[in-house]
C-alpha cells in the first residue's frame, strides 16, 4: 500500500487519464483547503492558461481513505473521475450567487476555536466560550438541499461587510432560514420509530413517561444541519430552563446539534468525559464541536464553561433576537 504522499502524487499524475476525452486539455491542481477541524488537499480542474472552470473540489484525503479500505487504486480513481464528470454535466443548474441579496442570506455557524486556528485567521468571526461564530452565505435552498459558502476576509470585503454587520445580518437570517428547534430525545426516538412504520400507540408505549427534568433535550434546527448554532438563540434555551425550573448543562453532541439536560442529571466532569468518549468513538472529525460542557444559568441568563475556569462575563445580549453570547470580535 502506498503512503499518503505517494498516493497524492499518483492521483495528480493519473487523474486526467480516467476522465473522458473532453477534459484532456485541462490541468489538475491540488491545493490545501482549510475545512472545519482539518486541512485537506483539494483537487480541481483548470482550463489551459490557468482559468478555473466550474469544477467541484474533491479531496485526496477522502480518496486515500477509500484506497486504504479497498486497496484498489483504479476503482478509487474511476469513482472520483465519475463524480467530477457528473458535476460538470450538472453545471448549468449550479446555484448562482447574487451579490445584491447576500445580506439577506448570511447565517451563523459554530466551530471549535483551537481546532480551527489557521482557518479563522482568514475569516471574520467572534468567540463564544471555546467556540467561534463564523458566517456562511446561503446561495440556494432548493428542495431539501442548502447550498452555502463560507465567508472569508476576501469575500467579506467584496460584500462590503464588516464582522459586526455580518453578525447582525446572521442574527436575523439564521432564525428565518434555519429555524431553531428544541425537542426531547424521547420525542425524537418516537418519531424515528413511527417513521420506520411502528404504530404511534406502540411507539408511545415503548417510550413511556419520564419526568421532564430527567430527559435529554435536543437543540438543533429544522434541517438538522449545523444546528448547534441554535444554542445562540438564548430565548429558546431560557424557555427550556424555565420549564425545567433548573439551570442547564449543554453537551456539544456535534456541529449539527447540542444536548441540554437539567443540572440535576449529573456532574459536569462526568458529562464531559461522556462527550469526549462519544466524540472520539462515534463523531466524524469534521462534525466534532467541543469536548467541553457548558453551564447555562437561567437567572443570570448566561453561558459559562462548566468544566473549566469560567470565561469573561457576558459582553452583551441581542435582546430583540434572543441571542445571548460572550463575544470577542475578530477578523
Amino acid at each position: 500500500m502506498m503512503d499518503y504522499e505517494m498516493f497524492r502524487d499518483v492521483v495528480k499524475e493519473k487523474f486526467l487519464s480516467y476522465m473522458p476525452g473532453k477534459y484532456q486539455d485541462m490541468e489538475v491542481r491540488i491545493v490545501p483547503v482549510e475545512k472545519v477541524n482539518r486541512r485537506l488537499d483539494g483537487l480541481s480542474l483548470w482550463k489551459a492558461g490557468g482559468e478555473k472552470t466550474i469544477s467541484p473540489t474533491i479531496y485526496i484525503n477522502h480518496m486515500y481513505e477509500n484506497y486504504l479500505q479497498s486497496g484498489d487504486l483504479q476503482a478509487v480513481l474511476q469513482d472520483a473521475a465519475r463524480a467530477v464528470d457528473e458535476v460538470f454535466m450538472q453545471a448549468p443548474q449550479a446555484p448562482q450567487m447574487d451579490m445584491n441579496t447576500a445580506k439577506d442570506n448570511i447565517i451563523f455557524q459554530l466551530v471549535n476555536t483551537k481546532q480551527n486556528e489557521d482557518m479563522l485567521r482568514d475569516m471574520p468571526h467572534r468567540e463564544f466560550q471555546d467556540l467561534s461564530i463564523i458566517y456562511r452565505w446561503v446561495v440556494n435552498t432548493e428542495d431539501k438541499a442548502l447550498y452555502s459558502t463560507v465567508i472569508r476576509n476576501s469575500l467579506a470585503k467584496e460584500l462590503g461587510m464588516g464582522e459586526e454587520q455580518l453578525f447582525n445580518a446572521a442574527a436575523e437570517n439564521t432564525r428565518r432560514i434555519l429555524p431553531p428547534v428544541v425537542k426531547s430525545m424521547n420525542e425524537a426516538i418516537r418519531d424515528m420509530f413511527v417513521a420506520d412504520g411502528m404504530p404511534k400507540e406502540l411507539a408511545d408505549l415503548m417510550i413511556g413517561e419520564m419526568p421532564s427534568d430527567q430527559i435529554m433535550w435536543i437543540i438543533t434546527n429544522e434541517r438538522g444541519v449545523d444546528g448547534a448554532v441554535s444554542m445562540l438563540y438564548e430565548d429558546k434555551v431560557h424557555k427550556l430552563a424555565e420549564s425545567l425550573e433548573s439551570d442547564l448543562y449543554i453537551l456539544p453532541s456535534s456541529v449539527h446539534e447540542v444536548i441540554a439536560v437539567s443540572v440535576n442529571m449529573g456532574e459536569p466532569e462526568e458529562l464531559a468525559r461522556m462527550v469526549a468518549e462519544i466524540n472520539m468513538d462515534q463523531v466524524k472529525l469534521e462534525d466534532r464541536l467541543s469536548n467541553q460542557v457548558y453551564h447555562y444559568d437561567k437567572d443570570l441568563r448566561k453561558f459559562t464553561l462548566a468544566t473549566d475556569t469560567p470565561n469573561k462575563r457576558l459582553d452583551g445580549v441581542v435582546a430583540e433576537q434572543g441571542i445571548g453570547y460572550e463575544a470577542k470580535q475578530s477578523r
